[in-house]
């Protein structure tokens, strides 16, 4: 595995870590800047529509940059908004701030996981996105909880000040440890990229994607309040079984890439059912201490851990170019915003279970855009076998070679 993948891996990591710190100090943050905890809630609602709807045009904006250029000008964008977060002194300015990284953020994920199909060999890309996607992982089960316990022990300006600092190593690793890479997959530039979207298999793929992460979500987003109200867990404890969580997604993120690559569809759809199966499990057994821990652990394994083989299927339907995977990691990042805001919805009418139920339906409208899939397969394929050599439609299958020809490195 090259180590530039680990390097973007450290990359996504920084952009996870402060993606995901406002939860862990929203009411140190809300007395600093003299705002209500609502208001901070909306601090996370803006970095992730951000993201969403501003991370392809930023994307677009740097397609004529060599990647590891485009990489660079992201870390410093990115570095601009947490350096302009910590420094905040009022509730505008750190609006502008999150909103400045959660674009950047979204834009790094799609050229970071588009530079690991490039510098990776065919057969082994589903792994090289899931080394790069710990990074992902990581940031939940790692810099969460350390941005949390700095910014508790010398104030939330710390802990941004700290991703800061990781930002910065991550940049100055990349800047030596990733090559230089002069052209994207595919060479053909934004009319290449933007024409994969005219397919209707492309947005079929892409809701998939949405649906996975949306049932993931609903529930995820609610673990805390479950696991205390409902399932009877001190408020001491649960902390420490959301560690175990990310812990299972990182073990579940590297089984899922190491097969990611030859059984793309069938990981899918194994994952869906098995997540179908453990939120309804959940929402049956939330009240028993045993099964509701043994069906969170389940769901961390086969839920967000899944994004190896979306990213896969969406190249395979469309190809590896930046905006294709910016373009996908705004539609996981919608299922996050829809699993948690409907979630909250029907939380209202239904109680704390009602989120669990709500993954389960999503899991199987999920498993429903994948199953043609499957069947396209078995009809298609006997094995992980290219059917063809060309990328797309004819092709989704098998792994994406375009770029060990259209990719040209300079050391």
């Amino acid at each position: 595995m090259p180590r530039a993948v680990y390097v973007l891996g450290l990359g996504i990591f920084a952009m996870v870590t402060s993606e995901f710190v406002v939860a862990g100090l929203m009411p140190q943050m809300a007395e600093g800047l003299d705002a209500t905890i609502p208001q901070i809630g909306y601090l996370i609602t803006a970095f992730a529509v951000a993201m969403a709807a501003g991370g392809p045009f930023l994307t677009v904006a740097l397609m004529k940059f060599p990647p590891r250029t485009a990489l660079m000008v992201l870390f410093g964008i990115f570095l601009a908004g947490n350096v302009l977060a910590a420094t905040a002194t009022g509730y505008g300015t750190m609006m502008a701030a999150r909103i400045i990284t959660g674009i950047a953020s979204q834009a790094f994920f799609g050229v970071g996981i588009s530079m690991c199909a490039q510098i990776t060999r065919p057969e082994i890309r589903g792994r090289a996105i899931a080394v790069a996607m710990n990074g992902l992982m990581l940031g939940t089960l790692l810099g969460l909880p350390i941005s949390t316990l700095v910014g508790e022990r010398f104030g939330w300006r710390a802990a941004f000040w700290t991703i800061t600092l990781i930002t910065v190593i991550a940049a100055v690793a990349t800047l030596f440890g990733v090559p230089r890479i002069e052209r994207a997959e595919g060479g053909g530039g934004f009319r290449q990229e933007v024409g994969v979207f005219k397919k209707p298999r492309m947005w079929l793929v892409l809701s998939s994607s949405t649906l996975i992460i949306g049932a993931t979500f609903s529930a995820f987003s609610y673990f805390n309040p479950i696991l205390t109200d409902v399932t009877g867990f001190s408020t001491g404890t649960v902390p420490l079984l959301l560690v175990a969580y990310g812990a299972a997604t990182v073990i579940g993120n590297n089984v899922v890439g190491r097969f990611a690559d030859g059984h793309t569809v069938p990981v899918l759809t194994v994952g869906l059912v098995l997540n179908t199966v453990f939120l309804t499990g959940f929402a049956l057994l939330a009240d028993v201490p045993a099964p509701a821990i043994i069906c969170m652990m389940g769901i961390g394994l086969v839920g967000v851990t899944m994004n190896p083989a979306m990213v896969t299927r969406v190249q395979r339907t469309g190809n590896a170019g930046p905006l294709v995977n910016t373009v996908h990691s705004s539609f996981i990042t919608l299922g996050i915003i829809l699993g948690s805001s409907i979630g909250a919805v029907v939380i209202e009418t239904w109680g704390l279970r009602a989120p669990l139920w709500l993954g389960a339906v999503l899991a199987l409208v999920g498993l429903a855009t994948v199953l043609p899939d499957l069947a396209r397969r078995t009809t298609l394929s006997t094995g992980p076998a290219p059917l063809s050599d060309l990328p797309g439609e004819e092709n989704e299958f098998a792994p994406v070679d375009q770029s060990a020809r259209d990719c040209k490195t300079n050391g």
